[in-house]
């Protein structure tokens, strides 16, 4: 009696890649065998164990890091985690992990690396006398809020030094658990020295669950930008990112919901597909999207000169050529509808402050 190989699934529950693609900096590479299945002594397959969540402890001695990237606002940022377990499909920050000697798919999402000493390392330098007050961001490589945020809190420890200092911060998450530290936040916020971003892909629950499956819902996520309105925080969206042929329709619509729910200001990013983050989403279509995934990739070989992906700055984050122009005009018409954008988050670091409750004389 022979048994035949069950057909393989999408992807591992709660990961949004089921890939590992090869390093780019690595001359081996291991790869599992599609064709391989196992049985057991009955001729029934065995399933693959499920990748487990493994975190490793982050030797960095500095946590600010420099930005000279003109698509970013914020001059420093500030990263307590590398990797994610949100597990998005997308993520343009998968590629970090091939510095690791890891890979941008399921290694990114299940191999996190904690830096434990964020806090007492942001504390140092904010206290250095060569430090200068200025905009920090937090999350601009991976989420702050990521599901690992609940057992090690890294982020609510960094940002009660941030309120220490009142050093200005700005935020940008997809998860609900930035509700926890509205108290921070407001404080923060008080002092003009905090903003946060909350990011909606989608207004589908099962489609966000497909595509950023241990993210919070997108009802999650307008319920926290109610939430911290309501504290006194200011509070925007960005629609990000658009994956054209998939969510671009959604675009009024979630600008709208956003509204509703208390953003003032909001903006939008086009798909991103640097190095093997193009792997894994188009493994993602073929599991996900196969009758969307034509039009998706050719929609952004449109926008990206005919490539998958354009990393001029300026353009990676718009694209270019008549649907990129459309994206604009359909975000431009809605915000101003909308009245969203009419006023800006202008961030102070006019109280900032040494331990002690000294405060500097800023030139």
């Amino acid at each position: 009696m022979s048994s035949a190989a069950p057909a393989p699934s999408p992807a591992p529950s709660g990961r949004g890649a089921r890939i590992n693609p090869a390093n780019r900096f690595e001359p081996i590479t291991v790869a599992a065998d599609p064709d391989f299945v196992e049985f057991d002594e009955h001729g029934v397959p065995v399933e693959r164990p499920l990748p487990r969540t493994q975190f490793f402890d982050d030797a960095s001695e500095s946590i600010l890091t420099a930005n000279d990237s003109p698509d970013v606002r914020a001059a420093w940022g500030l990263n307590p985690y590398r990797g994610c377990e949100h597990g998005c499909a997308y993520c343009f920050a998968r590629p970090y992990h091939d510095y690791l000697g890891w890979s941008s798919g399921l290694d990114f999402e299940t191999k996190i690396l904690v830096k434990r000493h964020a806090p007492e390392l942001l504390r140092r330098e904010l206290g250095a006398r060569k430090w200068r007050p200025e905009t920090v961001m937090i999350s601009g490589v991976t989420d702050c809020y990521q599901p690992a945020e609940r057992r090690f809190r890294l982020t609510r420890a960094c940002l009660e030094v941030f309120a220490e200092f009142r050093n200005p911060v700005a935020l940008i998450t997809k998860n609900f658990l930035v509700t926890r530290d509205r108290d921070v936040l407001a404080e923060l916020a008080r002092w003009q020295c905090a903003t946060v971003v909350l990011s909606v892909t989608t207004l589908d629950a099962a489609l966000a669950g497909r595509l950023e499956p241990r993210a919070a819902r997108p009802e999650h996520r307008l319920r926290a930008i109610r939430l911290l309105a309501e504290a006194g925080v200011p509070v925007g969206v960005n629609v990000a990112p658009v994956i054209p042929g998939l969510n671009d329709h959604e675009l009024p619509a979630i600008l709208e919901a956003a509204r509703d729910a208390g953003a003032r200001r909001a903006g939008y990013i086009l798909l991103r597909l640097p190095h093997a983050v193009k792997d894994v989403f188009v493994d993602w279509l073929d599991a996900h999207e196969p009758g969307k995934k034509e039009r998706v990739l050719s929609r952004v070989r449109a926008m990206r000169g005919g490539q998958l992906y354009d990393a001029r700055f300026g353009t990676r984050g718009r694209g270019e050529g008549i649907f990129a122009e459309q994206l604009r005009q359909v975000f431009a018409v809605t915000t101003r509808r909308l009245g969203l954008n009419r006023e800006e988050f202008p961030l102070s670091t006019a109280h900032f402050r040494q331990p002690g409750g000294v405060q500097l004389e800023l030139l």
